[in-house]
């Protein structure tokens, strides 16, 4: 996580325009499904095929997912009321891991915490002002204070056990077959322990 200060709003009226709630962006994805498609620019058999899997993870997790008890305790302490804006695609594994925990955490704010969902590709303008290593790595959290959209903090693309198995990997040349294997076996094994108790440093960052 990276604690910030915005001189400016992130979220412009353009951006909210193209925003997602979390059903219509999981809607959308299921859609795209249905034709044979998946989000963003480049459309492949394989993307797609990812594509599919996530969908399943997400409505794994949707059914699964549990708050932790002191995140609980923490997202409905919060004193002001926030933003959360997701940067994400539907192809994207690391989305579907996290992405509905997210969603879990903002719906038990009891309304200090909304959601809003954009599609990485579709806004690269702003995607490049939250570069991992300088690449485009989602799901990018960025967090927003509600009343006036500055920014307070930001999180991703993945848990720092995550991004470490992922840079060992990549130095070892493993291929993306290889990497997603070990990567999901490890979100798998996991059950949203390391991303929730990283989300409950944020939020207490932000309170």
């Amino acid at each position: 996580m990276t604690t910030s200060a915005s001189p400016s709003p992130v979220l412009s009226p353009e951006h909210l325009a193209r925003a997602y709630s979390y059903s219509a962006y999981r809607q959308m994805i299921t859609t795209l499904m249905a034709e044979g498609k998946t989000t963003g620019t480049t459309q492949s058999e394989a993307l797609t095929a990812y594509a599919q899997l996530n969908i399943q993870r997400m409505e794994r997790l949707d059914k699964q997912v549990q708050v932790q008890p002191e995140l609980l305790a923490a997202v409905q302490g919060l004193q002001q009321r926030y933003v959360w804006l997701v940067l994400t695609e539907g192809w994207c594994g690391d989305a579907a891991q996290i992405v509905p925990v997210l969603e879990k955490i903002a719906q038990a704010s009891q309304g200090r915490i909304t959601t809003h969902y954009l599609l990485r590709d579709e806004n690269l303008d702003l995607m490049d002002r939250y570069l991992t290593n300088g690449g485009r790595s989602i799901p990018k959290l960025i967090v927003l204070r509600a009343d006036t959209l500055h920014e307070v903090a930001q999180w991703g693309p993945r848990p720092a056990a995550a991004q470490e198995l992922f840079q060992a990997m990549k130095a070892a040349g493993a291929t993306h077959e290889e990497f997603a294997e070990k990567l999901h076996g490890w979100y798998a094994k996991d059950k949203t322990h390391h991303t929730q108790q990283e989300l409950l440093r944020l939020v207490n960052e932000m309170s």
